[in-house]
């Protein structure tokens, strides 16, 4: 059997081809075959390919090799291929499906399409005609094989939707009576599915069984936890509510001048964050606002006109960084930014220098200094304000909770402004919303463009091709190796990849100096290639850095992994992410990961992505360490649900 008896295309994997799509190479099959006549790039680029043709077997391998195609035991993503006697099985990245392909000596016997494996769907729960909206808060994501949290008897597997007599149930398998018996198996009626919550972890939880005692006492061991914390939430609310401050000056002047000279233009959620800031910063209360939204959504542009307007009213500004090069990057950024103004700025970090920081600190003591950019050695006891008005934390989510306590003494006058790219779970936010308001930025910045995601074995003549379109327009590349150990063997062989190209390498253990020399120079334009550590994880924003390579994207963590992605993408030109792995190693869960990257190619999708991988992870950094302990027991939905319970009864 044959897919027709034309001849049947199989492509290169190069980044001119992988932004096809599938009907772009059916409608162009007969251009495409002139080209390869008369150019040689698509010639040594494509391969066409009929039954009876002579091709010898061999040389074809290698084609396939030279092509970007990766040889494995077993095909089962684009871009790969494997053989067995005369037969090659391949995954060609322009159609839909696998091939398999008989050779008789050096002659094309058959060509047999290979069904491709069906693509698993989200599980999703059916609506009911009176569900509320609960399900979809609650149960949200919820699929077969998930674990699920029942208040009344503890945690257990979900196992599908079960009908009977007209009535749908809830399914929950929980461990067995004895040991080696058959688990137990509850059903819970839809009506009920009040009693149910999705399990959110970061440890993979014990299963409980039904009528046993330990899941009463962990249960209760959490409320009173939860009942412990509400009072402590309480008791700083009403010290910031009881506190107060002059309203912050208004200057309509100065924020038109900084929206004229801002290169892009206000998203629609930029503008309602920002009112709902000047609104807060206008108030007798101080703020306390978490300002959420993905990477690269104009968080930090929001924050600077919060902090330019404080610092005109003659208060200070502190802005806390989590790294040492983020903090010359955000220097660098608002100097530009305030040029025209009578603001001054300063850096402190382990990095300045012991001289130049007893002199900007006693310039902040003075008041010298309006906005301040720092890591967390602006915490250190010798760093004392004269007259602080507006604390802006970037990256919350990267601060311990011993560096929050700091700030913490600060908080019952001080405005608070907190940004962080992860957002604290729904259900946590309804449980904490007495105590902050958020802001969220959903929407892209006009004219961005989605990040083009390719994930793809790891293949050598991939990353020649993608280097060099890349360098063809002018851009640079971000070259992602997390091994310290052997970074330099990886820079030998980029050389040898992309010869003649600037290449510089960027990681923890270099010493800071040298950190901040690497990342101006690569801003500046004089590095094509940054080879780098997962150190160029957060807030860099390089806007002719448009295509990154990530070498085993399967041993970073999913929000790690997207994050990482987030840096490039940062103007208005198209930019790329290669997402490899190596293809004999790779993990179910690593494979999880890297689908789950996959479907998040969109703008915006790192609330989808944070919700799969980070939940317990923010929301211990928003609760501490000792909260994070009981919600791993108990599940984050029930714990929130505890605390909102607690809120409510200390309220009467």
């Amino acid at each position: 059997m044959t897919d027709k008896l034309e001849p049947i295309l199989i492509a290169g994997v190069t980044p001119y081809f992988l932004e096809r799509g599938h009907l772009w190479f059916r409608e162009h099959a007969a251009e495409i075959e002139r080209k390869a006549r008369q150019d040689e790039w698509w010639r040594s680029h494509i391969v066409f390919l009929a039954p009876e043709h002579r091709l010898s077997f061999s040389p074809f391998l290698r084609k396939l090799v030279d092509m970007g195609y990766t040889k494995v035991g077993m095909i089962e993503h684009p871009g790969e291929f494997a053989t067995r006697g005369g037969i090659v099985d391949v995954f060609p990245i322009n159609r839909e499906a696998p091939l398999r392909i008989e050779f008789d000596g050096n002659t094309v016997l058959r060509i047999i399409p290979l069904p491709a494996e069906a693509e698993a769907k989200p599980f999703r729960i059916p609506k009911a005609k009176d569900a509320d909206e609960y399900e979809t808060m609650w149960l949200a994501g919820l699929k077969p094989g998930d674990f699920a949290v029942h208040i009344d008897h503890g945690i257990g597997i979900f196992r599908g939707i079960e009908e009977s007599r007209g009535t749908e149930f809830f399914h929950l398998e929980y461990a067995p009576p004895k040991k080696g018996g058959m688990p137990d198996r509850l059903l819970v009626p839809r009506e009920q599915s009040k009693r149910i919550a999705r399990y959110v972890g970061f440890d993979e939880p014990t299963i409980h069984r039904l009528g046993g005692t330990t899941w009463e006492t962990t249960k209760r061991k959490a409320r009173a936890d939860a009942r412990k914390f509400a009072e402590e939430l309480m008791a700083i609310y009403r010290s910031r509510a009881a506190a107060s401050r002059q309203p912050h000056p208004t200057f309509l002047e100065i924020d038109e001048a900084l929206e004229e000279s801002f290169p892009y233009e206000d998203t629609p959620d930029q503008k309602r964050a920002l009112a709902e800031i000047h609104e807060d910063l206008s108030r007798e209360r101080p703020m306390d606002r978490l300002l959420l939204g993905d990477v690269g959504f104009g968080k930090t542009e929001v924050a600077l006109r919060a902090a330019v307007r404080v610092a005109y009213g003659g208060k200070q500004v502190a802005l806390l960084v989590p790294t040492t090069v983020l903090a010359d990057q955000h220097l660098a950024t608002i100097r530009e930014r305030i040029r025209d103004f009578p603001l001054s700025t300063a850096a402190l970090t382990r990095l300045t220098p012991k001289r130049e920081a007893k002199r900007e600190i006693e310039s902040i003591r003075d008041g010298k200094i309006d906005i301040i950019i720092g890591t967390h050695r602006m915490l250190s006891r010798d760093v004392v304000f004269r007259d602080i008005g507006l604390i802006i934390i970037d990256e919350e989510q990267r601060f311990g909770v011993r560096h929050k306590e700091t700030l913490k003494k600060l908080r019952a006058s001080v405005d608070i402004l907190s940004l962080s790219a992860t957002p604290i779970p729904r259900t946590l936010s309804l449980a904490l919303a007495k105590f902050r308001d958020l802001s969220l930025i959903r929407e892209a910045p006009h004219g961005r463009l989605a990040i083009k995601t390719f994930i793809l074995p790891f293949s050598a003549p991939l990353v020649r091709e993608a280097i060099a379109a890349e360098r063809r327009r002018k851009g640079q590349i971000f070259y992602l190796w997390n091994r310290i150990e052997n970074i330099e063997l990886i820079r030998r062989k980029l050389e040898k990849i992309a010869r003649g190209a600037r290449i510089a390498v960027l990681h923890g253990r270099m010493k800071e100096t040298e950190l901040i020399r690497t990342m101006r120079a690569f801003r500046e334009g004089t590095i094509d290639i940054l080879l780098a550590t997962t150190i160029i994880e957060n807030g860099l924003d390089l806007p002719n850095a448009n295509t990154i390579i990530v070498a085993n994207a399967a041993r970073l963590g999913l929000a790690q992994a997207y994050q990482i992605r987030g840096r490039v993408g940062r103007s208005n030109e198209q930019a790329y992410a290669y997402l490899l792995y190596p293809a004999r190693s790779l993990t179910e869960k690593a494979k999880m990961r890297l689908d789950a990257l996959r479907e998040a190619e969109g703008l915006g999708a790192g609330f989808q992505i944070a919700m799969k991988d980070l939940e317990i992870r923010g929301a211990g950094n928003v609760l501490g360490r000792e909260q994070s302990g009981t919600m791993n027991k108990v599940g984050l939905n029930l714990y929130a649900s505890l605390l909102a319970e607690a809120i409510e009864e200390l309220e009467r």
